[in-house]
C-alpha cells in the first residue's frame, strides 16, 4: 500500500502510513509568476554565458574594493542561479505574500539533490578517495599497450565516468576532475586540449551513470515510476553508453597524443603520498553509506557529520576539506531547482504529442538550457507514454548532459574544480558548448542506433483516477456523484478488472474548495479524512492541510467496513 503526498505533481512516499497533505502554493498557477519565472530563468542562462566578462571587468578595480568583489561574485558561475533565484523569491513575495512563498520553498521545492551533491563532492574530493581512484586507474592503465601518460588519461576518462553508475555521478565527477586537474590540467597542456577534455568528461559522466538505475539523476527520476531496474538499465542503456564513453575517450586521446607524450611522466601529487589501507577503506565506507542512503537527507547528513569527525582523527592522511567549492556547487543547484520548478508550465506541453525521433533530438538540445533530471521527471507526469517515447526522453537527456554547466547536476562540481586551471578568466561556457558537440553526437548515435528499447517485464503504469472530495460523504468522479459507500463499490469494481490505477483525492480547501457550493466543499478535519481513507483503503493519517492524496488502489478485504450508507447519488 502506497500513500503519497503530491506537491505540484511530485510524489514523496511517506513512511508508516503517516501522511501530511499540503496544497500547492497559489503562485505556481499564477500566469504572471510563470512568465516572470521564465524571464528570470532565461536571464540566468544568459548570465552563465557572460561570467568571463564580469571577471574581466573586476580586474579594473582593486582586489579589496567592493566593486571588485561584487563583479567577481557575478562572475562565479556557481553563484548565478542562486542570485537570480533570490531575485525571483523577492518578486514572488511582493506578488503573493510571504506565506505562499514559504509554502513554495519549504513544501514544494526538493533540496535533496543540492544537499547530496554538496556531501558527495566534499567526501569524494578527499585525499584517500583520490588516492584509491588514482591507484585503480594506474593499475588498469599499466595493462594497456600505450605510453604511460596516454594510457592513464584514457583510463581516467573511461573508468571514472563508468564508476559513476555505482558511486553516483557527483562522486565520479569529483574524483575524475581532481585526478585530471592534478595530472594534466595543471601540467601545462594547451587551453584547446583543456576544453576538449572538459567536454568529454562532462558527456562521459552524463552517459556513464546509466549502467544502474540509482546513480544518474535523470534516470533516478523515472526508474521507480517506469519499473526500470538495474538489469533493464544495463541491457537497454548501459552497454550503449559504455561504448560511447570508450569512443569519446579514445578519440580525444588520439587527437592530442602529441601533447600527452610530451607531458611530464607523472600521475599527480596524490601518488607521492602513502595512505594506510584501513584509512582508505573507512573513507570508502563513508562514501558508500551516503550512496546507499541518498534518498534520506537525515541519514546521509548524519553520516557526513561523523565523516567530519573521522577526518579530524585522521588529519595526518587528509588534506583540507574543499568545503567552499562544494558549498558553491550546492548553492548553484539549489538556485536551479527553485527556478526550474516554475518552468513546468512550458516544458510539459513539449512532451505531449511528439514523435520519438523529434523528442530525442529536442530533449538533447533542451537539456543544454535546463537540468536533464527536470526533463525526465516531467515525463513521468504524462500518462500513456510509449516505451519509444520514454526511451527517447531519457536517452536525449543523458546524451545532452555535457553541453552546458547546467545540463547535468554533477557538471557544476567539475566546473568548480577545474575552472582555476583555465586562467584568470575561467571557463568559457561558449567554449564548453562548442567542444561538447562532437562527443554529444557520438553519444546520440550510440544510444539511438544500437538496438530498439523494450518495455521492462511486468511494467504496467497506473492511470490516474480523479475523485473530487466535496464533503465526507459527497464525491464526484467523471461528472458522476457518489456517496462514500457507492464510491467504494465503484472503485472495487474498477480495480477488479485488473487494471492498476492511482486514486487521486482532490481535497477541498479553506477558501471554498472545488465545488460551486462553499458549504458542500468546506475543508476537511483530520478525523474526517482519516475515516474516508480508512473506509476506502484501510489507511489513516496523522496530519492534513489541503491538497491532493495519491493512492495505488487495490481492493481491501480487511478494512473496518464502517457503515456510511446513505442513498446513492448518481447523475
Amino acid at each position: 500500500m502506497n500513500i503519497a503526498l503530491l506537491n505540484d505533481f511530485i510524489p514523496n512516499v511517506v513512511a508508516a502510513g503517516a501522511t501530511h497533505f499540503t496544497r500547492p502554493p497559489a503562485l505556481m498557477s499564477d500566469p504572471l509568476v510563470q512568465k516572470i519565472a521564465l524571464a528570470v530563468f532565461v536571464l540566468a542562462i544568459c548570465h552563465t554565458f557572460m561570467v568571463s566578462k564580469f571577471i574581466k571587468l573586476s580586474h579594473n578595480y582593486k582586489k579589496d574594493s567592493m566593486s571588485y568583489k561584487f563583479l567577481h561574485i557575478l562572475g562565479e558561475v556557481e553563484a548565478v542561479f542562486g542570485i537570480w533565484a533570490l531575485i525571483l523569491v523577492f518578486v514572488m513575495a511582493f506578488l503573493h505574500g510571504k506565506q505562499d512563498v514559504f509554502n513554495y520553498l519549504q513544501n514544494t521545492v526538493d533540496y535533496s539533490e543540492p544537499l547530496l551533491v554538496f556531501v558527495i563532492m566534499t567526501m569524494a574530493a578527499t585525499l584517500p578517495v583520490i588516492y584509491f581512484a588514482n591507484r585503480t586507474i594506474s593499475a588498469i592503465a599499466g595493462a594497456m599497450p600505450l605510453p604511460k601518460r596516454m594510457a592513464f588519461f584514457f583510463s581516467a576518462l573511461v573508468i571514472g565516468p563508468l564508476l559513476g553508475s555505482f558511486i553516483t555521478e557527483p562522486a565520479a565527477m569529483t574524483v575524475t576532475a581532481v585526478i585530471l586537474k592534478n595530472a594534466y590540467f595543471d601540467k601545462g597542456i594547451s587551453t584547446k586540449f583543456k576544453y576538449a577534455a572538459l567536454s568529454v568528461l562532462f558527456v562521459n559522466i552524463s552517459i556513464g551513470g546509466t549502467l544502474t538505475h540509482f546513480a544518474a539523476p535523470p534516470v533516478l527520476m523515472v526508474s521507480g515510476a517506469w519499473s526500470w531496474d538495474m538489469s533493464y538499465m544495463l541491457g537497454t542503456f548501459g552497454w550503449k553508453s559504455a561504448v560511447a564513453v570508450v569512443i569519446n575517450a579514445a578519440l580525444l586521446t588520439f587527437m592530442y597524443k602529441s601533447e600527452l607524450v610530451k607531458s611530464p611522466d607523472e600521475e599527480g601529487k596524490n601518488e607521492l603520498v602513502k595512505i594506510k589501507p584501513f584509512v582508505v577503506l573507512i573513507q570508502l565506507v563513508f562514501l558508500a553509506s551516503v550512496v546507499v542512503f541518498h534518498h534520506d537527507k537525515v541519514i546521509f547528513l548524519g553520516v557526513f557529520i561523523f565523516f567530519l569527525g573521522w577526518c579530524e582523527i585522521t588529519s595526518s592522511y587528509q588534506e583540507p576539506l574543499k568545503i567552499k567549492s562544494a558549498l558553491l556547487v550546492g548553492f548553484f543547484l539549489a538556485g536551479l531547482v527553485v527556478l526550474g520548478k516554475l518552468q513546468t508550465w512550458w516544458l510539459k506541453p513539449l512532451l505531449d504529442d511528439i514523435g520519438s525521433t523529434t523528442l530525442f533530438v529536442g530533449t538533447t538540445m533542451l537539456t543544454g538550457i535546463t537540468d536533464n533530471a527536470a526533463l525526465t521527471y516531467l515525463g513521468t507526469q504524462v500518462d500513456g507514454l510509449s516505451i519509444d517515447l520514454k526511451y527517447s526522453l531519457v536517452a536525449g537527456a543523458v546524451a545532452g548532459g555535457g553541453l552546458t554547466v547546467i545540463a547535468n547536476a554533477p557538471n557544476p562540481a567539475g566546473f568548480g574544480i577545474l575552472k582555476d586551471s583555465f586562467g584568470p578568466d575561467g571557463i568559457s561556457p561558449l567554449g564548453l558548448l562548442k567542444n561538447s558537440i562532437l562527443p554529444t553526437i557520438i553519444a546520440m548515435l550510440c544510444l539511438w542506433f544500437f538496438g530498439a528499447p523494450k518495455e521492462p517485464d511486468g511494467a504496467v503504469q497506473a492511470k490516474a483516477l480523479m475523485v473530487d472530495v466535496l464533503s465526507t460523504n459527497d464525491f464526484s468522479v467523471e461528472n458522476k456523484s457518489y456517496n462514500l459507500k457507492s464510491l467504494k463499490e465503484y472503485l472495487d469494481k474498477r480495480a477488479a478488472t485488473g487494471n492498476k490505477f492511482k486514486l487521486v483525492l482532490m481535497l477541498p480547501d479553506h477558501e471554498g474548495g472545488h465545488g460551486e457550493d462553499d458549504h458542500a466543499s468546506a475543508a476537511l478535519e483530520v478525523s474526517e479524512l482519516e475515516k474516508i481513507l480508512d473506509f476506502l483503503h484501510g489507511a489513516g493519517c496523522q496530519e492534513v492541510q489541503t491538497g491532493q492524496v495519491i493512492l495505488d488502489y487495490k481492493p481491501e478485504n480487511n478494512h473496518k467496513g464502517h457503515d456510511h450508507s446513505e442513498n446513492d447519488h448518481k447523475d
